[in-house]
């Protein structure tokens, strides 16, 4: 009987990109036992709530070894960079016993410098943004890759990390469990207006929040036309988001914003679902938010050169704003012109992931995991 890890060492963001693949594992194999590896009991226990979408599914659940230090820092910090490798440097005697090991990240290639070598390394990938970091040249360390679309595997086979055989595309799980979570969700405001979705990135010398994001949050609390969600990217704030809470206070009471800095909600598509215009930066929830084309406003905050640049394709899917100083005629116009790039968004949707609309495609990926196993023993 194979038995095969899905550890979790990241932000929750991350869950859904694999989480998925291994409960379709579970139910698909009955001969293949599917462990689920959690750093605390809190993120244990998230884990295992999202499992219960999946109420077929049988599948362990562990939690990695650490001194109490580490896990209090972890429970305070989160998933810092130091701190993950001390658990993966930690728990590598456990993580060596088993055939495979499924990971959406890549710091767990630091496992074979830490004498991890008969695991294969299967990565899942998360996210589908056109940034470069996620076409790096250690991916071709992985014994197998699972990505989205035609876009992703052309980058993938130019960076040299794809070999043929050790790879699968038109796998984006992430999609397959937001469906089962979000089968009936109510409108996120109930007074009609257009909701505005403005997501920025964590790396602040990519993302428009250091230099626009208060400016945009005063407008949309002093205007009348629309909602806002403000919901970046989890990790922006991830180091303390008591801190953050404090800065955004002034907003949190006005009952045409949300102003989320790292719920669950921020990570599992509510917001990305329930919104009619994406105003963003870099960050790939834009090609979530275009599943189905809607109109979208980029932010270009450090005079970026942008244009031909493959890493910014997505800003070819709206206006791109240097400033906020007309943000409410510009709102305005993204509304007005959408036709204008429609047929663009159709065309990277279909890219990025493969297919026009959302599909389940996280048991193709768990079947193609289990088939290449199979083959290479």
């Amino acid at each position: 009987m194979s038995h095969i890890l899905f550890p979790y060492l990241a932000q929750p963001h991350q869950e859904f990109h694999s989480l998925p693949i291994a409960l379709e594992m579970a139910r698909l194999d009955p001969d293949v036992t599917i462990h689920i590896a959690s750093l605390t009991a809190e993120r244990d226990s998230r884990i295992r709530n999202l499992s219960r979408l999946y109420p077929d599914a049988r599948v362990v659940f562990d939690i990695l070894k650490m001194p109490d230090w580490l896990r209090r820092h972890v429970q305070r910090h989160g998933p810092t960079p130091l701190g993950k490798i001390a658990v993966l440097f930690l728990n590598r005697n456990y993580f060596n016993r088993f055939q495979a090991i499924v990971v959406p990240e890549r710091t767990s290639l630091l496992l074979r410098k830490m004498g991890v070598h008969h695991p294969r390394l299967i990565w899942t990938r998360h996210g589908a943004g056109d940034r470069a970091i996620g076409f790096a040249h250690d991916a071709a360390k992985f014994d197998y890759i699972l990505m989205a679309g035609h876009k992703v595997e052309a980058r993938l086979l130019e960076s040299g990390a794809l070999r043929p055989g050790h790879y699968t595309s038109g796998v984006y799980a992430k999609f397959d469990m937001v469906r089962r979570r979000h089968a009936r969700n109510a409108p996120l405001f109930p007074n009609g207006r257009p909701t505005i979705l403005y997501n920025p990135h964590f790396s602040l010398g990519l993302s428009s929040w250091p230099r626009f994001g208060m400016d945009i949050l005063r407008y949309f609390a002093r205007q009348t036309k629309y909602n806002l969600v403000f919901a970046p990217h989890y990790r922006l704030f991830d180091t303390n988001r008591a801190r953050a809470m404090k800065m955004l206070a002034p907003f949190t009471d006005q009952p045409h914003m949300i102003i989320d800095p790292g719920s669950d909600r921020s990570v599992d598509m509510t917001y990305t679902m329930g919104s009619d215009l994406y105003l963003g930066d870099v960050s790939s929830q834009v090609s979530e938010f275009l599943i189905k084309p809607r109109p979208c406003l980029f932010l270009n905050a450090h005079h970026t050169r942008w244009r031909d640049d493959p890493n910014y394709q997505s800003w070819t899917l709206g206006d791109v704003l240097d400033s906020v100083d007309d943000l409410g005629p510009a709102l305005d116009s993204a509304f007005l012109s959408h036709a204008n790039f429609l047929d663009r968004q159709k065309e990277y949707i279909w890219e990025t992931f493969g297919f026009a609309a959302p599909q389940d495609t996280a048991a193709k990926g768990a079947k193609s995991i289990i088939d290449f196993l199979r083959v290479i023993g």
